[in-house]
């Protein structure tokens, strides 16, 4: 019965928001409020709120502090070299734009942190997308997924919570999955490139005559003629003003679309603090990685000294607080939300029958290919609960039904990391919400425009692993 309950809860959620019949927040506290009292134990729904909070408290306090951060390293320019970089290689090409949207989330990713890739991945393509009327969910489905793929290294936490849970080495785990994890991105960037090209097919060919200018840094954006798939030639360029073909958007990049974040000339700008800014971030990614501290105090320490040394007065320090507010609540609200969606999942019980019948599922002879089926599990599972849940609660199972045939822990470890591309667009992972805030994408257009690709990935992942000789 609680499994039934369970999956019937999980698809009521998705249904509902894919629908957008209720919001996201509201469906993430409602449905499991409802299902919890449908299996009898309404009265601990309180117990299974709090514990569920509780849990995610120190992720909410990271996000909330990280995206003040960030978003105050945004406003004093520290990304602004890097955005130029990216929008010089994407010119206004969609297909460029999405490639580019796609190296830049797997480059940051190298930190480990979902939702620090978002921000600045979102921060730095939101204006030309918008400028080129490009669909945001192509930027928050790619970015994404990217940051799935690299979401495996070994201090990114997957990998190192199934070493953890087999009593493994990570590194033994990880370095022999490079060959089909860097096949998993190789086919993202394929992936971008497809998308792109649709991208270019459904506004035309553009072409950028000089994006950021040095002296002042305009975005200029002119129509060009349709190259094969292009359209009619003749496109007003996206953003321009002018009704005649050819017409010349002047603005800077963001500008009327309430996103400022390319203004060159912006009030916040501190030049003259750059190296002290840039300095403290790579010190602050550094404690991270080599955890000197919980990231949430990490955080919370580097967002109170941005502040006080690029806006030494407390009006500006309120109001810089004030302009990421919009962002802290949504995302804060989304964490503790899934808190309780999370908290009645696994307070009553419906998480472990899932993943005993699942598991149960499994037929006798495939005992010895429990290698791939762990990697077939790991898509559904990593969506449906949490890391921990899966890496922690399910992966022993599997380990231990794999070692009866023979087959090895480091096989079921390395195929239990398949899945990660899926799962970073699901409900349950915080940086999600970040993601899709920041690109103001509903989240259920973002799922329901990203789970197939992102489900795709994780395979073409598991067919390499298994001709590579890994899995």
């Amino acid at each position: 019965m609680l499994t039934v309950l369970g999956f019937a809860m999980i698809a009521t959620f998705l249904v509902l928001i894919m629908l957008k019949k209720m919001s996201p927040i509201a469906a993430l506290v409602l449905i499991p409020a409802l299902f919890c009292v449908a299996v009898g134990q309404g009265a601990q729904l309180g117990d299974y709120v709090i514990e569920g909070v509780g849990k995610l408290a120190p992720t909410a306090a990271m996000l909330m502090f990280a995206i003040v951060y960030f978003g105050v390293m945004i406003d004093v320019g520290l990304f602004d070299p890097i955005v130029r970089g990216i929008l010089r290689f994407c010119k206004a090409d969609p297909v460029r734009v999405v490639v580019g949207t796609a190296a830049l989330a797997a480059i940051v990713s190298l930190d480990g942190d979902g939702s620090t890739t978002f921000m600045i991945t979102v921060s730095a393509m939101y204006p030309l997308y918008k400028r080129l009327k490009m669909s945001l969910v192509v930027m928050t489905g790619v970015a994404a997924t990217a940051n799935g793929v690299m979401n495996t290294l070994p201090w990114g936490g997957p990998t190192a919570r199934a070493a953890t849970a087999l009593k493994l080495d990570a590194a033994d785990i990880f370095v022999p999955m490079i060959p089909a994890l860097g096949v998993g991105l190789l086919f993202v960037f394929v992936l971008a490139y497809v998308l792109g090209r649709r991208e270019r097919k459904r506004i035309g060919y553009l072409t950028l005559d000089e994006v950021l200018v040095p002296e002042g840094d305009a975005v200029l954006v002119t129509a060009g003629g349709g190259e094969g798939e292009g359209g009619d030639g003749g496109r007003k360029a996206a953003g321009s003003t002018g009704d005649a073909p050819g017409a010349t958007a002047g603005t800077g990049a963001g500008e009327g679309d309430g996103f400022q974040g390319l203004d060159p000339k912006r009030a916040t700008l501190r030049p003259r603090l750059y190296w002290f800014n840039a300095a403290l971030t790579v010190a602050l990614l550094a404690a991270m990685i080599l955890e000197l501290l919980p990231i949430p105090v990490l955080f919370l320490l580097g967002a109170a000294l941005a502040l006080t040394v690029n806006f030494p007065k407390t009006a500006e320090q309120k109001e810089r607080i004030a302009a990421h507010a919009d962002n802290v609540l949504n995302v804060a609200g989304m964490v503790f939300a899934a808190a309780v969606f999370t908290g009645v999942l696994t307070g009553t019980g419906m998480v472990k029958h899932m993943a005993d019948w699942l598991v149960g599922a499994i037929p006798a002879g495939m005992g010895p290919h429990m290698a791939l089926v762990t990697g077939v599990l790991s898509l559904p599972l990593t969506y449906f609960m949490s890391n921990d849940g899966f890496y922690f609660g399910v992966l022993p199972v599997l380990a231990e039904a794999g070692a009866a045939h023979g087959v090895s822990p480091l096989e079921i470890a390395r195929a239990s990391l398949v899945g990660q591309a899926l799962h970073m667009s699901s409900p349950l992972v915080p940086a999600v919400y970040v993601l899709v805030g920041m690109a103001k994408v509903e989240f259920g257009d973002h799922t329901r425009f990203t789970v197939k690709w992102a489900a795709l990935t994780s395979l073409v992942v598991l067919v390499a692993g298994i001709l590579f000789g890994i899995v």
